[in-house]
C-alpha cells in the first residue's frame, strides 16, 4: 500500500528551519506547503527556494491550508510550549518540536494532555540518535560487545562570545533559551539516556564565565545511573577562541568507545573493533546538524502512514527534559538531586512576558 502524501509547515524560519525544509523536500511523499515567521524576509526566502508559500501569522497559514497535517515549530525554545498548545488546541493539528522539546518537564503534562484530548501526534527532534556512529555504539551497548558499563562521560569545549548572545534578545535567557546545558549541550544529555540507560541522581556545578548572560556557560556535574554505572559531564561554551572538543566515551568491561566530531558523527575509538572507526563516521563538515533530519521526517512519513512507530516517544523526550532539570535544580540547591523528585528548576523556563510578547504570533 503506498504512502499517502503529508503536507507539512514549519513556524520560525531561523537557520536551522533549513534543513527542515531540505529534509521535508528530499523525500517522496511529504510536501513542504508553507513557512512562517515573523520577520517576513525569512519567511520569503524559504518559500522562494523551496516552492512554499510564506507567512507572517500561523494563525492565518492554518486556516487558509487546511490540507496541513504537521507542523514543525522551530521557534525560540521559551515559546515552543505556548505554541504547541495553541496548534494543538485551536488547529488540532500533529506537531515536530526542535530540541529542547519544552524547557520545564511539567510542560509536558499540559500538552500530553491536550495532545490526548484532539489525538494528534508529537515528534520530538533528536537527530543526533540517528548518527552511525551513535547507532554503532548503542548497538555494541546492547549486544555486550562493551560488556558492563562502568562509565560514560561527556565533554563539549565550545566557544560563544558575547557577540553570539547579542544576536537576539531571546539568546542567553532562562526564559527563552536557557544555557550551554540546555542550548548547546541538550544532544549529549539526551545520549547519556539513549546509550547509559536511565538515570538516577546528578550532582552540578554551574557558572557563568565568558559572556554577560544570566545562564550557565559552563557546567560540571557527575551523574549515577540506575544500576551500577557512573558518569561525568563537563559542558562549556567558554572556550576560546574557537570549538575544540565535543565527545562521549562509554567504558566498559570489554572496551571502550568513544563518538566526537562537530555533532557526535566520528567514531574515534571503538576497541571491539578499530576498524569501524571509518566505517561508521561521517563527514558533517559544514553542516553541524548532520543528517538526522532526513531520517526523522521519513520516520514521520511512515508513522503518519500508521506503518511504523516513531522512534523517539513522547515519555522518551519528557526524561530527557526532566534530566535536563535535574541539573539545574542541583546546581540550585546545591545538592545532589534524586530523578523520582522530577522537579523543574526555579529559573529555567520560567515566565517573561515581555519577551514571550517579542515571539508571540498575533
Amino acid at each position: 500500500m503506498s504512502n499517502k502524501e503529508i503536507n507539512f509547515a514549519i513556524i520560525g524560519c531561523g537557520r536551522i528551519a533549513g534543513h527542515h525544509c531540505k529534509a521535508i523536500t528530499e523525500l517522496n511523499g511529504a510536501k513542504l506547503v508553507a513557512v512562517c515567521d515573523l520577520e517576513i524576509e525569512k519567511a520569503d526566502n524559504y518559500a522562494r527556494q523551496f516552492g512554499a508559500k510564506s507567512y507572517l501569522d500561523f494563525d492565518k497559514m492554518l486556516s487558509e491550508n487546511k490540507n496541513i497535517d504537521v507542523v514543525t515549530i522551530i521557534t525560540p525554545s521559551g515559546m515552543h510550549y505556548e505554541h504547541a498548545l495553541k496548534i494543538i488546541k485551536n488547529f488540532k493539528k500533529n506537531i515536530i518540536v526542535e530540541k529542547p522539546t519544552f524547557l520545564r518537564s511539567s510542560h509536558f503534562n499540559d500538552i500530553e494532555k491536550q495532545a490526548t484530548i484532539e489525538n494528534v501526534k508529537i515528534f520530538p527532534v533528536f537527530q543526533n540518535r540517528h548518527n552511525y556512529a551513535v547507532q554503532r555504539v548503542k548497538k555494541a551497548i546492547e549486544s555486550r560487545e562493551l560488556g558492563d558499563l562502568s562509565l560514560v562521560s561527556v565533554r563539549v569545549r565550545w566557544c560563544r562570545p558575547q557577540r553570539y548572545y547579542d544576536l537576539a534578545p531571546w539568546r542567553g535567557t532562562f526564559a527563552m533559551d536557557g544555557g550551554c546545558l540546555t542550548n548547546q549541550g541538550i544532544h549529549h544529555l539526551d545520549l547519556l539516556r539513549f546509550l547509559g540507560g536511565e538515570i538516577k541522581q546528578v550532582n552540578a556545578t554551574m557558572r557563568t564565565m565568558g559572556a554577560s548572560i544570566e545562564v550557565e556557560d559552563t557546567v560540571v556535574g557527575t551523574i549515577q545511573y540506575a544500576d551500577k554505572t557512573i558518569g561525568s559531564v563537563e559542558i562549556t561554551t567558554s572556550a576560546r577562541p574557537d570549538d575544540f572538543e565535543a565527545s562521549i566515551s562509554v567504558v566498559g568491561s570489554k572496551g571502550l568507545a568513544q563518538i566526537g566530531g562537530i555533532a557526535v558523527n566520528e567514531l574515534q575509538i571503538f576497541t571491539p573493533n578499530p576498524s569501524d572507526c571509518e566505517k561508521f563516521s561521517e563527514d558533517f563538515s559544514g553542516n553541524v546538524y548532520g543528517n538526522g533530519h532526513l531520517k526523522i521526517y521519513n520516520e514521520i512519513i511512515s508513522d503518519m502512514n500508521n506503518k511504523d512507530i516513531f522512534s523517539v516517544t513522547f515519555d522518551d523526550a519528557r526524561k530527557t527534559i526532566e534530566l535536563l532539570n535535574a541539573f539545574y535544580v542541583s546546581n540550585e540547591s546545591q545538592k545532589t538531586t534524586d530523578l523520582s523528585e522530577k522537579k523543574d528548576s526555579i529559573y529555567l523556563g520560567r515566565e517573561d512576558e515581555n519577551l514571550s510578547k517579542l515571539y508571540r504570533y498575533k
